[in-house]
């Protein structure tokens, strides 16, 4: 029996300054490609502390997700093959300091600011349709209170994986990034900016 399909699930921050929203250039298969600070959930995480780390890993900026502006699901269909389908949980919430000396991750060349129109006007550049999406419904307004989340504990204890070399269990720590956990659920108050229901 085949293995059931699994999309990959992803996080995304979509962070605005002054009328300018912080992307990233990075390397990848098809070239350089903007995007939002953006990456895999990693085991043991939640989508929150997820969504900071990857912003400090791309960014070198510390961030604290306020409220989710959307999930969003596609498929991509690369030139050399290899199609996968991605679920994003894309954020908004509260940009903190900055580590300039901070190195960024491997594939990141740079973090930039850039108004809705130059995101729009490289919309070739974009490493998938859901960067513009992301930033237009944030500009609309789209605003969900992060209360709609649940992480049961569960998702956050130690995984134990085999060890093939000892043949006993190895413990992986959960990846928390300096999220706040606050009780059981692993939620932050969403109370940034509107929330608006569709």
């Amino acid at each position: 029996m085949a293995d059931p399909w699994k999309p990959s699930v992803t996080v995304a921050a979509v962070i605005e300054r002054d009328g300018r929203f912080l992307l990233v250039e990075e390397q990848t298969a098809e070239g350089v490609r903007l995007n939002q600070p953006a990456g895999h959930l990693d085991p043991g995480e939640s989508l929150l502390a997820a969504a900071a780390r990857e912003t400090l890993e791309e960014t070198a900026f510390a961030f604290t997700p306020r409220q989710l502006v959307g999930v969003y699901l596609w498929r991509s269909a690369p030139a050399a093959g290899g199609a996968a389908s991605y679920l994003r949980f894309a954020f908004c919430g509260e940009l903190g300091a900055h580590e300039p000396g901070r190195a960024l991750d491997d594939g990141i060349l740079r973090a930039l600011w850039l108004t809705r129109e130059e995101i729009a006007a490289r919309a070739g550049e974009h490493r998938s349709p859901l960067v513009q999406r992301c930033i237009d419904d944030y500009v609309a307004g789209v605003r969900y209170p992060l209360d709609l989340l649940f992480t049961h504990p569960s998702a956050l204890a130690p995984i134990i994986a085999p060890s093939f070399s000892l043949g006993a269990a190895a413990v992986v720590a959960p990846a928390q990034a300096g999220v706040q956990v606050t009780g059981a659920s692993n939620r932050v108050p969403a109370h940034a900016g509107t929330t608006r229901s569709i």
